[in-house]
């Protein structure tokens, strides 16, 4: 009976992921099956503690993330949670012998979101992407790899610099959002009530930069990957380029979305160069 329980807790990791993130779902969808599952583990995990930090605002935030905290590593000790999505999680980790250290990094970021409201310098604004979104892409990367070691540290920069541009990304897209509901400022140095083109730019050349390197590594993942990650990186360049097009003032004041029609057309264009080998 104990198949049937780890079976309805990828189930949940799956559901978690289709509900929260279409894009990111249907790029999974993409990823050879062997693999595909442990991402939707990875992401149910890392969702729900986003979820946490980012819309309970009427619960005690700090002890409930404290509380998946210490239960996130009782589940990879004990290999086994009465959690769902921790016991998807923790077979993951477990299988893939994923680094403790890249979900601490994970969580200190979550807990920054807890009373952080704005990056000053530098330094701070590229721990919290790191924790955040570099390493979640790392932790995808061992699943893509397969746990091959040397692959992973050929391939770990571009990882990083992938997550990093998808985070830069949804932080331009959402920068109003994250000032007015969660009073948060991400962008050193950017005042949010002053939002120019000089500091779109500015934020638009360095997400570019980071893309840059993203797909030299792309293009040398495992065939098992490549296809979903390689999709996933259009979407977010196709949304790149209509937040470039977008006037400071606009991405203020509505969320810049891609429509399903220019999916659909990036999936099959996609689609195709995978197929005849041009990736």
């Amino acid at each position: 009976m104990k198949k049937i329980f780890d079976s309805i807790s990828e189930d949940l990791s799956k559901v978690v992921t289709e509900k929260y993130s279409t894009s990111f779902s249907i790029a999974t969808k993409l990823i050879d099956n062997s693999i595909r599952q442990d991402i939707y583990n990875v992401y149910g995990f890392v969702r729900i503690a986003d979820e946490i930090v980012d819309s309970f605002h009427q619960y005690p935030k700090k002890e409930i993330l404290d509380s998946l905290e210490e239960d996130v590593y009782i589940a990879i000790n004990r290999k086994i949670s009465i959690n769902p999505i921790l016991n998807s999680f923790q077979k993951t980790v477990n299988k893939y012998k994923i680094d403790i250290k890249l979900i601490e990094a994970f969580l200190r970021s979550m807990r920054w979101d807890l009373n952080k409201k704005s990056y000053s310098n530098k330094n701070d604004y590229e721990e919290y992407i790191y924790g955040s979104a570099d390493s979640v892409g790392l932790m995808c990367l061992k699943i893509f790899v397969k746990g091959d070691d040397i692959l992973y540290k050929d391939l770990k920069k571009y990882a990083m610099a992938l997550g990093s541009a998808f985070q830069k990304v949804n932080f331009l897209r959402d920068i109003n959002t994250d000032f007015e509901t969660l009073n948060r400022t991400y962008f050193p140095g950017v005042d949010v009530n002053k939002f120019d083109e000089k500091s779109k730019k500015n934020i638009i050349e360095e997400i570019e930069d980071d893309f840059n390197i993203a797909l030299k590594g792309i293009v040398l993942l495992p065939n098992e990957a490549r296809f979903g990650v390689y999709t996933a990186y259009k979407y977010y360049m196709k949304l790149l380029e209509k937040l470039k097009k977008t006037p400071s003032l606009k991405i203020k004041e509505a969320r810049i979305r891609v429509p399903n029609y220019q999916k659909a057309y990036i999936l099959i264009n996609c689609y195709l160069k995978y197929n005849l080998n041009l990736l």
